[in-house]
């Protein structure tokens, strides 16, 4: 077939791809000729189906199937906008399909070529002929476009939920999106009484049924990604870890008055956080002391107190947060704080460690002493 002839039938699946992007699907479209006449089309359609398996070309195959009365689609040729994924190309050498034509490859999921090229592995009993990149760019805007669009409208409707007061700044989500070691899921509230619609971020993994829960309390040089190993060894021990960034710090707004970061102000924001969540049997984990009036305050729920001495965490990650002078009231005013350790209850078991969180053999092996000395 000719090259005219490949780029006339792509622009005829490109135009499945953006009926697709229209009903809110990845614009991926599909059409299989034979004999030089269209004998079936597909678009994507897993969300409106739900049903993972519907594919472009998976929706294709079917409709060729059924037209011809065979599962095997000799002398066909499909056309789809990106590179078949493993399923797609599975299904195709079931077919006995002997050409494939794709627009833009897949770096992520690719099975032509990209990732691996099942079409071609000497192993099996079918080989497909592969042809890429017809008409790549446009294929490949309409997906870029159409990811880029949704992730505008995914910013816009967290910005809804959680709209930036005027006296406030707010670190770009995109600042963080190259962390290593950082894959959990960000939580945020902002409608907390204390908070007086300040946007909080925060992580909270392991089982909700877990006998205790363990907050940990970053000190005034850090955010939650200073515990990102603590974390995970806690959570492989079966342990529910509660991780906030204080408000002035990480991912939680940023007033711009240092005036704004009253020490007794953290500590109710932090009470009302943990009632919000139902937090009991919590062991606190904090630095130099600093958060002794939490323990002091919440009797009923602190059940132990881990208190850390750790070197000030240095890098890129811990610079992220501030972009600029504006952002960095929070650590100005901790930095600020008097330390009141005050009085704690005299039954509560309380342990200190010295621990470099930043390494992760360090944090496993701190977890595991801590999980044993609380045990209930």
């Amino acid at each position: 077939m000719s090259k005219l002839d490949d780029t006339s039938w792509m622009q005829a699946a490109l135009v499945e791809a953006r009926a697709a992007q229209q009903a809110g699907e990845v614009p991926v479209g599909a059409v299989l000729v034979r004999d030089g006449q269209v004998i079936a089309s597909g678009r994507n359609a897993p969300i409106a189906c739900h049903d993972p398996t519907q594919h472009a070309e998976m929706a294709a195959l079917r409709v060729a199937a059924q037209q011809l009365g065979n599962y095997r689609l000799d002398g066909c040729t499909l056309y789809v906008t990106l590179e078949p994924c493993a399923m797609c190309a599975g299904a195709m050498l079931h077919a006995r399909l002997p050409r494939v034509v794709y627009g833009a490859a897949d770096p992520k999921t690719g099975a032509a070529g990209s990732v691996v090229n099942l079409f071609a592995e000497p192993l099996l009993n079918h080989q497909t002929q592969i042809e890429g990149g017809v008409l790549a760019e446009e294929c490949g805007a309409l997906l870029q476009n159409f990811f880029s669009e949704r992730r505008r409208a995914q910013r816009a409707r967290r910005l809804a939920a959680h709209p930036l007061r005027d006296d406030a700044l707010r670190t770009p989500e995109s600042a963080f999106a190259d962390l290593p070691g950082y894959p959990w899921a960000a939580h945020h509230v902002s409608d907390l009484p204390a908070l007086a619609g300040l946007r909080l971020h925060y992580l909270d993994e392991g089982p909700r049924q877990a006998p205790r829960s363990w907050l940990l309390l970053h000190g005034g040089a850090g955010w939650s990604y200073q515990y990102r190993h603590l974390l995970a060894a806690l959570v492989e021990a079966g342990e529910r870890v509660l991780v906030p960034d204080l408000i002035g710090f990480g991912k939680s707004d940023k007033p711009k008055q240092q005036a704004a970061h009253g020490q007794a102000w953290h500590v109710q924001v932090l009470l009302e956080l943990m009632q919000r969540l139902d937090l009991r049997h919590v062991v606190l984990v904090e630095q130099g002391g600093t958060w002794h009036q939490l323990a002091q305050a919440a009797p009923e729920r602190i059940a132990g107190l881990l208190t850390l001495q750790v070197p000030a965490p240095q890098g890129l990650a811990y610079r992220l947060p501030f972009p600029d002078a504006g952002h960095r009231a929070g650590p100005r005013a901790f930095a600020g704080w008097v330390v009141d350790r005050g009085s704690l209850p005299a039954q509560l078991p309380r342990l200190a460690e010295r621990c470099a969180l930043d390494q992760p053999a360090e944090a496993r092996a701190l977890a595991a002493r801590a999980v044993e000395y609380f045990r209930l």
